[in-house]
C-alpha cells in the first residue's frame, strides 16, 4: 500500500495546482487520476481566452502545461479508477483496480461534468461552436447569432450574458415558462435581442467542422425548425463527480462537498478543491485558486 501525507484525487486545473504547491511545500504528495492524461475538463476546450496571461492558448496546451510544471518539480502520479474511499484513525485509505493508497489528508479535486443534451454529433462539435460555459466562451461570439438551452437560473443568466454580447439570442426551452427566478426573468424579457424557443427540443447540431445552425422540434405539433447559429449554449445543469466522498462530508443537495475557499470539509483531513466544491462561479482560475488554498490548509493540518 501506498502511504502518502497527502493523496490528490483528480489531475485537472485545481489538482495539478494543489500538486505543484505541495511540492513547493515539500510534502508527500501522490496525484491519483482516473485517465492517463493530466488536465481535466480543460482538454476539451477548443481555445482560453480569459486565464490572465495566456490568451488564445487551446485547453489541451493549457493542460498539458500544468501537467509539465508538476513533472518538473518531480510530482508523482498513478492512473487508477478509485472505487471505495474509507476513513480510517490515521487517514484515508483510497482503493482502486490497481490497488490501495493512504493518505493523512486527502484533496477531492474529482470536478463536474456538465449534462449533455445527448445529441450525435455533440461530443464532436464541442469548442467548434458547442460549449457549456457562456462565461468562458462568449466572448468568441461576439456579433454573432447564438442558443442558449435551459431554463433554469443558469441559462437565463447565460442568456442575459450572451445578450450584451451577441446580435441574436434565442432561448430555447422545453416548457412554455421558464424556472428561473423572476428577477431573471424579467431581465431576460426586457432584452430586445433575445427570441424566446417555447415547447421546444434541441434535436440536431448542423455544420461541417464548426456549428453554423441547431434544429429544434415543438414538443406539441412536432413540427421542426432551423436556428442559424453560430454557437450553442447548454445550461441543462451539472453533475459533481463527489460520490466517491458524499458519506464522509457535508455536501448540499445537488452534490457538491461543503467547503470555503480554504478548501476545509466537515471531515478532519478531506478538503476540496476546483468543480466539485460549493462556490458561486466554475472557472480555470478559481480550481487553481482552490489548489493552492487547499495546500495551506493541509500543512496547517498537518502540523497538529
Amino acid at each position: 500500500m501506498e502511504k502518502k501525507q497527502v493523496i490528490i484525487l483528480g489531475s485537472g486545473p485545481a489538482g495539478l495546482t494543489a500538486a505543484i504547491y505541495a511540492k513547493r511545500a515539500e510534502l508527500d504528495v501522490l496525484v491519483l487520476e482516473k485517465n492517463t492524461m493530466s488536465g481535466g475538463q480543460v482538454l476539451n476546450t477548443y481555445e482560453v481566452d480569459n486565464y490572465p496571461g495566456l490568451p488564445g492558448i487551446n485547453g489541451f496546451d493549457m493542460g498539458m502545461k500544468f501537467r509539465e510544471h508538476a513533472d518538473r518539480l518531480g510530482v508523482p502520479f498513478l492512473s487508477d479508477e478509485i472505487t471505495e474511499i474509507e476513513r480510517t484513525k490515521d487517514g484515508y485509505v483510497l482503493r482502486g483496480n490497481q490497488g490501495e493508497y493512504e493518505g493523512r489528508a486527502l484533496i477531492v479535486a474529482t470536478g463536474a461534468t456538465h449534462r449533455h443534451l445527448g445529441l450525435e454529433r455533440e461530443e464532436e462539435l464541442t469548442g467548434r461552436g458547442v460549449s457549456y460555459c457562456a462565461t468562458c466562451d462568449g466572448a468568441f461570439f461576439r456579433g454573432r447569432d447564438v442558443a442558449v438551452i435551459g431554463g433554469g437560473d443558469v441559462a437565463v443568466e447565460d442568456a442575459i450574458f450572451l445578450a450584451r454580447l451577441c446580435r441574436k439570442v434565442y432561448v430555447v426551452h422545453r416548457r412554455d415558462e421558464l424556472r428561473a427566478a423572476k428577477s431573471l426573468q424579467a431581465r431576460l424579457l426586457s432584452m430586445e435581442n433575445v427570441e424566446m424557443v417555447w415547447n421546444s427540443v434541441a434535436k440536431e447540431l448542423t455544420g461541417d467542422d464548426l456549428v453554423d445552425g441547431l434544429i429544434v422540434a415543438d414538443t406539441k405539433t412536432k413540427e421542426t425548425r432551423r436556428l442559424e447559429v453560430d454557437g450553442v449554449f447548454v445550461a441543462v445543469g451539472i453533475l459533481p463527480n463527489s460520490s466517491l466522498a458524499l458519506e464522509l462530508a457535508d455536501h448540499d443537495e445537488g452534490g457538491y462537498l461543503r467547503a470555503g475557499e480554504d478548501g476545509v470539509t466537515s471531515a478532519p483531513g478531506l478538503f476540496v478543491a476546483g468543480d466539485v466544491r460549493t462556490k458561486p462561479l466554475r472557472q480555470i482560475v478559481t480550481a487553481v485558486s482552490d489548489g493552492a488554498n487547499c495546500i495551506t490548509s493541509v500543512e496547517r493540518y498537518l502540523e497538529r
